[in-house]
């Protein structure tokens, strides 16, 4: 360890000590600029205006010398935040440098404004060369006033250079390949992601996105979904982009406490950025939730207030109704799951009439959809059963009547899913597992479909099933159904949600999964590997015929690795 502090000499005396020297220079001060620093240091403005003028006079001191610290007299001042002094050295041309950055980080906004007062004088005084060498600056240089300022969350700061008519540059995306990132890049790769990081830091500051964005939850939308994105790319600064991401998730859930009224809340969350004229009830949609939930802000759907006009909305026709007791729950919740049939009919002859408005209330539609779904199940059931088929050695047997009654929700299901893509689109469609469980079914329904009326037209005869060929399309239409039943039945999971108890266990399960098969495909590989191993072990006595002697007495033993 010794080396790294001198050079060995062996003839030197006291080998065993380690003699210490200064390695990095530093500039010399006259008696007359220590006290100029230490009357700065102590705040003594009658000094410091002396030596201010002797300067300009007898040019005895140099006014922008620095201490062993680095500092210059302007930095000494803004450190101790004396504003008087830092005027008073403005006035006398100093060399400001860094001096504004220091500022902001030490958040005297005095010492900011008047430095953004200050006019530049076109002759500089005598600088010391190290302070002219940005090798030496505390600052990189993507380092800029209002981004050191954001990275602060200085309000009053951020306001001042905002006037000031500063900007943030816009920062490129991780793959971008134009001329200007692929060569930032090439030079110095660590750099060009620490702007970046810089940059997006700047940028996630509640403060600016507060004074600078005319819809701060937008903005504090897309850039949390930005920065989350940027962390799965950006793997040697996720957890930073991560923490950014939360904090632009925790400014939007702050700022929805600040509502006090539910007036206010649905102006909030009903709003939209674009200014499309829109039918009267479309303007009630919750439009903001949505694009929070698209987002995937559980912060700001988890806040209390948001969730307060959920539940008002959610038991729209039933209010009290949490403070019912559970048997007039169930009974009521019965009663509507069974007239159900008669609501539906009801909706599809006048939707505009009362009792079709009372089956789009949020509560009723989800008690009518329960209801009909588990009628569903249960007709998949009976399909199952197969309770009112007679013959079946029928090669192309006809539908049944349970058959027929399923198809209406089959056809249902799919118009669903259709009416649904449509609506959202497709690209937020196929995000969602359970959409995509719901193709699966419903293609492998009408594969069945398909499958039976081929077989209905081209078989008729009567053969044990025995004899049928084992690509027979009633046999794979069978083989579908039942893998759609399959895929029906846990379709009804994603009801688990609506209960406080089931709903978290649902969730769990759900991302467990995953690790599960990440255990599995280790699992695998691992067993892969031995079997590998054994088959190089084993190949030569796979075809080797076992000998008639049994015992351990033969004549010729049996190989070791066939028996």
């Amino acid at each position: 360890m010794a080396q790294f502090y001198y050079k060995r000499n062996v003839n030197a005396p006291y080998r065993d000590r380690i003699p210490l020297r200064i390695v990095r220079a530093e500039s010399e001060l006259s008696p007359s600029e220590k006290a100029y620093l230490n009357a700065v240091e102590k705040g003594d403005y009658a000094s410091v205006k002396k030596s201010l003028e002797e300067a300009e006079i007898y040019f005895k001191i140099n006014i922008n010398c620095i201490d062993p610290l680095g500092r210059t007299a302007l930095l000494i001042a803004i450190e101790n935040e004396n504003l008087e002094l830092i005027e008073l050295l403005l006035s006398f041309n100093v060399y400001v440098g860094d001096a504004l950055l220091h500022a902001i980080r030490k958040e005297v906004v005095g010492a900011v404004e008047l430095l953004l007062n200050h006019k530049k004088p076109s002759g500089e005084k005598q600088v010391p060369p190290i302070l002219l060498d940005k090798q030496f600056s505390e600052f990189t240089p993507d380092i800029t006033p209002i981004i050191l300022a954001a990275h602060t969350n200085n309000y009053e700061i951020i306001k001042l250079l905002v006037q000031k008519g500063v900007s943030v540059p816009r920062p490129h995306e991780v793959r971008c390949n134009c001329v200007e990132c692929v060569s930032s890049s090439d030079v110095d790769s660590l750099r060009h992601s620490r702007s970046r990081l810089n940059i997006y830091k700047a940028l996630a500051s509640p403060s600016l996105i507060a004074l600078s964005s005319e819809d701060p939850f937008l903005t504090a939308f897309q850039l949390s979904w930005e920065l989350q994105e940027l962390s799965k790319v950006e793997n040697e600064f996720k957890s930073e982009y991560e923490e950014l991401s939360r904090q632009c998730k925790q400014f939007a859930k702050d700022l929805l406490d600040q509502t006090r009224s539910s007036r206010e809340l649905e102006i909030i969350l009903n709003y939209r950025d674009d200014n499309s004229l829109i039918e009267e009830q479309s303007g009630n949609d919750l439009a903001r939730l949505k694009l929070a939930i698209k987002y995937r802000q559980k912060e700001f759907v988890a806040q209390p207030n948001c969730q307060q006009l959920l539940a008002s909305r959610w038991y729209d026709e039933f209010p009290g109704w949490r403070r019912r007791h559970w048997a007039v729950k169930m009974v009521t919740c019965f009663i509507i799951g069974l007239l159900f049939p008669v609501f539906s009919m009801c909706y599809l002859i006048a939707p505009k009439s009362p009792l079709g408005l009372f089956i789009r209330k949020p509560f009723i539609k989800f008690i009518c959809h329960t209801a009909s779904y588990l009628t569903f199940l249960f007709l998949l059931l009976l399909a199952s059963q197969h309770i009112d088929r007679s013959d079946l050695n029928r090669q192309g047997p006809p539908p049944t009547i349970v058959e027929w009654m399923i198809l209406p929700w089959v056809l249902g299901f799919i118009w669903g899913e259709i009416k649904q893509m449509w609506d959202g689109g497709l690209q937020d469609y196929i995000h969602d597992w359970w959409n995509l469980m719901d193709f699966v079914m419903n293609s492998l329904y009408l594969a069945t479909i398909s499958l039976k009326i081929v077989a209905f037209v081209k078989y008729s005869a009567l053969n044990p099933r025995e004899s049928w060929d084992m690509w027979h399309p009633t046999l794979v239409a069978e083989a579908l159904f039942a893998i759609a039943n399959i895929f029906s039945s846990l379709r009804l999971i994603s009801l688990f949600t609506a209960n406080s108890h089931l709903g978290p266990l649902q969730i769990s399960l759900g991302r467990m999964l995953l690790d599960i098969l990440k255990f599995l495909f280790i699992y695998c590989l691992v067993l892969l590997a031995f079997a590998n191993g054994l088959n190089q072990l084993y190949f030569y006595y796979e075809e080797t015929k076992g000998l008639s002697c049994k015992g351990i007495r033969c004549e010729k033993q049996n190989n070791a690795f066939s028996t």
